[in-house]
């Protein structure tokens, strides 16, 4: 699965909804309905890509690819602004 290219909007909404569900894991999360609703909204978008019916290699190993992927890229992208 490490070869497997994601569509870089796919990859950045993944990281959206990393994000978004980190800011709701907190104790008294700030506009708690909005971030709930960004979190439906990114997992529909999420679910209904395109991409999904191309993947070779089955889709739920895909999609943990994709966390994985995300999760690296924003990473290195905390390791640039420190």
């Amino acid at each position: 699965m490490d070869s497997l290219r994601f569509p870089d909007g796919l990859v950045r909404a993944q990281q959206a909804w990393n994000d978004t569900y980190d800011a709701l894991a907190v104790p008294n999360p700030r506009h708690p309905t909005v971030l709930r609703q960004r979190l439906l909204r990114l997992s529909v978008f999420l679910h209904t890509h395109p991409f999904w019916s191309t993947t070779p290699g089955g889709v739920p190993a895909a999609r943990v690819e994709l966390r994985r992927q995300a999760r690296a890229v924003a990473q290195q992208r905390g390791k640039r602004s420190a």
